[in-house]
């Protein structure tokens, strides 16, 4: 093909597109394009090279020096590591090697925006004091990533392992120290049982250190945490267990709130805590816990502009083996018109395996009967999936 034509092909074709025509022998199409593609601008080899596998990023960083300082960049972006431990690989090689790559690569500091660490495996089979070390060398690369925005830490079975001598929670033996200013997104994490180490007070100084910091999630910390009032003057988004939401979001902008745990954990004392947001709470997420109709009611009394619900059903609490999956749900009207501001109301994470799953004719009843209880609501999702938008002029209900 002549060249021009060649040229304009790939003038009208988005960067996807072009890498998708050679994803197969693309390491000798970039090789082969070398000289042609040395007097690119950087931009345009962010576009051409935007979506490929980082395994194919790694082979572009070896075409060239001038592929290796772009490719390179776009690799240390973003990293994703998974480590599964054992008795025969007690330590978590993946992480640790990156964690000597990024100190042997300062200059690729500032470009390192987003991280994500999970570790997995069973903690009977492992030495306390490998993961201990681990942690410790890990936590010494991430006090260098001063530009960091999203961090993302599970340690699996790091904390399921008792060292008496060093009572510190596995996950701040690697945040000991850092600080990010720029965190706009963090998640921390282990497995978690009643008698794992807490975290300490090194949680609350790290967090107190973080000003950006607009979404939080805390897997396994189940009691409080006492922060300074001005910390996290940014925070919109939790996600924990009720008790630390009940230390945590009193006077902090939080209008979406996920909660984890048993529907029991959810009670009086945390309740009227939880509410005191700076902001009116928007949006709640109780799809990580089974969920009586009874604890709906107590939602409404003290969370009253909640707009948007989204509930797993703990339907073998309350399903009688006379009752069809129909007749249950209508049991939710008198919740339902205890919330004065609710839009959508989606129910698509409840199990339906127990119960009958309502046809098309029965969910449009239940729809007619719920807005009745709360004229406020646009939209629901019932557990079979099936989404209902409300029409704009209000008079009927339409499969979305």
């Amino acid at each position: 093909m002549h060249k021009r034509a060649v040229h304009e092909v790939f003038t009208i074709l988005p960067p996807h597109a072009i890498v998708g025509c050679f994803q197969g022998p693309i390491m000798s199409f970039f090789t082969a394009a070398r000289p042609r593609t040395s007097s690119l601008p950087n931009e345009t080899l962010v576009a051409i090279f935007d979506g490929l596998a980082p395994s194919v990023l790694g082979d572009i960083a070896r075409v060239s020096r001038r592929f290796n300082a772009v490719a390179e960049r776009m690799l240390y972006a973003s990293i994703s590591i998974t480590d599964s431990l054992s008795a025969s690989s007690p330590y978590p090689a993946k992480t640790l090697r990156c964690c000597r790559s990024m100190l042997s690569r300062p200059h690729l500091v500032e470009v390192i925006k987003r991280l994500q660490i999970r570790w997995q495996g069973d903690f009977r089979t492992l030495e306390p004091q490998d993961l201990v070390v681990a942690c410790l060398q890990v936590g010494v690369a991430f006090r260098c990533l001063a530009f960091l925005e999203g961090l993302d830490i599970f340690l699996g079975p790091a904390n399921r392992t008792v060292v008496p001598s060093q009572p510190i929670h596995a996950v701040e033996r690697i945040l000991q120290g850092c600080q990010f200013p720029y965190l706009r997104y963090c998640s921390l994490g282990a497995e978690w049982a009643k008698d794992v180490q807490p975290y300490t007070t090194i949680l609350p100084a790290f967090l107190s250190l973080v000003p950006s910091l607009r979404q939080l999630k805390l897997s396994d910390n189940h009691a409080a945490l006492i922060l300074a009032p001005d910390a996290l003057p940014s925070l919109s988004y939790f996600r924990g267990s009720p008790d630390t939401a009940a230390f945590l979001l009193p006077g902090r902008p939080v209008h979406h709130l996920a909660l984890i745990g048993q529907d029991s954990d959810v009670n009086r004392e945390n309740l009227p805590k939880i509410a005191l947001t700076s902001v009116p709470l928007r949006s709640l997420d109780l799809s990580a816990m089974q969920v009586r109709p009874q604890l709906l009611r107590s939602i409404s009394k003290y969370l009253p502009d909640i707009e948007n619900l989204k509930v797993r059903l703990a339907l073998r609490h309350t399903l009688h083996y006379s009752l069809s999956g129909s007749t249950l749900l209508a049991a939710l009207s008198p919740a339902l018109h205890d919330f004065h501001h609710l839009v959508s109301f989606d129910l698509s994470p409840t199990e339906i395996n127990s119960i009958q799953q309502a046809n098309f004719a029965e969910e449009a009843t239940l729809c007619t009967e719920w807005l009745r209880a709360c004229p406020t609501l646009r939209r629901i999702v019932f557990p079979s999936g099936t989404e209902w938008q409300l029409a704009d002029d209000g008079t009927d209900w339409l499969v979305g």
